[in-house]
């Protein structure tokens, strides 16, 4: 399908949106819409796919209803300057549209949204609502990650070589569908949570070393970067393979990779990469690579959320539960940067390489 031809389909879909508040009042009914829940009772985790699901219950949001009247009126505006940007053909960050929806109501001086806190939710709300995509409701974040390796890619009609933009590599969008994949020549992707490792492994050649692709999340990998790495995967079959710190924290940056996140379930078929494996860091490499004296201690923080992960169902394998015992047993995480302690060209040369050639990987 054309981006015109649903760019046409969007807006009806917008347009029945206003029909339904429209229908409630000409039946003298409170206008109301029905917004799936996404708490964490209604997100299921499918084990065949290993992906995370929305579940099938609803809220419903009434005009009427005192506690629901704002985030109502809220988010029919949101949804009327969506219909807007989609037929002029325009994008707009959420950080824009905040800003054009701030103080909307004329003749009045109070504000509409009071931060972009307010805003940022509802709109997640009413691309659950109306099963339509944000990137489809022509809304963007702010551009995170980067990619670099030997991969040409045609945008809007450029072709770009990222084997050749230097050590800065290229900036992931916040929407990548226009993307085309021209001519690929990698054995695997390495997606690296640290921007600090990213740029250590590219001033030792890494890629050209090891024939790979890397994308760097820069913490929690943004919905443009999981595309990104999800299309790379299901389109061109390239394998996936994540390094992150091994902390709680990193362990699930990688689960949201590979399985989808709890707060955008609804997007798991599009940004979940379920075939993705981890390379490390692991508690198992703390004794095999001798990195006793270079771990950090847990805070309270860390132990709580090691004790969160063992709860959830897709770190409910053998090989995760083991290594969540280990730090919870151990008392410490590893970064990444700890593989300095060795040599600089440490990680680039044997770290990584063995572990993947000998295929080390968790699940």
């Amino acid at each position: 399908m054309s981006p015109e031809t649903r760019d046409k389909e969007v807006v009806k879909i917008i347009e029945g949106f206003g029909d339904g508040i429209l229908g409630n009042v000409s039946k003298s009914e409170s206008p109301k819409f029905k917004v799936p829940l996404r708490s964490l009772n209604n997100i299921k985790f499918d084990r065949a796919a290993n992906l995370l699901r929305l579940g099938d219950k609803t809220s419903s949001r009434n005009f009427l209803n005192i506690a629901h009247s704002k985030k109502f009126m809220q988010s029919a505006m949101i949804a009327s300057k969506c219909k807007e940007l989609v037929s002029k053909g325009k994008t707009a960050s959420i950080r824009e549209l905040y800003y054009q929806l701030k103080h909307a109501i004329a003749s009045t001086k109070e504000n509409t949204f009071e931060d972009q806190g307010e805003s940022d939710p509802l709109i997640v709300d009413l691309e659950t609502s109306l099963k339509v995509l944000r990137e489809e409701l022509h809304l963007k974040a702010d551009d995170k990650g980067t990619l670099i390796g030997n991969i040409i890619i045609e945008d809007s009609g450029d072709l770009i070589d990222c084997s050749k933009l230097g050590r800065s590599g290229l900036s992931v969008p916040s929407i990548v569908e226009h993307y085309k994949f021209k001519k690929i020549k990698a054995d695997y992707v390495l997606v690296i949570e640290t921007a600090a490792m990213f740029d250590r492994l590219v001033e030792e050649k890494y890629p050209q070393d090891n024939n790979c692709i890397m994308v760097s999340t820069k913490g929690q990998a943004a919905r443009g970067c999981r595309r990104l790495v999800h299309r790379i995967n299901t389109e061109l079959k390239i394998p996936v393979i994540m390094f992150t710190d091994g902390d709680p924290w990193g362990y699930y940056i990688y689960s949201v990779i590979k399985a989808g996140s709890m707060a955008l379930a609804h997007e798991s078929e599009r940004l979940g990469t379920p075939e993705t494996k981890f390379v490390g860091m692991t508690m198992s490499d703390i004794e095999e690579y001798g990195l006793q004296k270079v771990t950090e201690k847990l805070k309270d923080v860390d132990k709580k959320r090691i004790s969160e992960l063992l709860q959830y169902p897709w770190f409910q394998n053998k090989e995760w539960k083991t290594q969540l015992q280990l730090m919870s047993d151990k008392g410490v995480r590893i970064e990444q940067q700890a593989l300095a302690s060795k040599s600089l060209e440490f990680v680039a040369e044997e770290y990584l390489p063995e572990k993947i050639k000998k295929n080390k990987l968790l699940p």
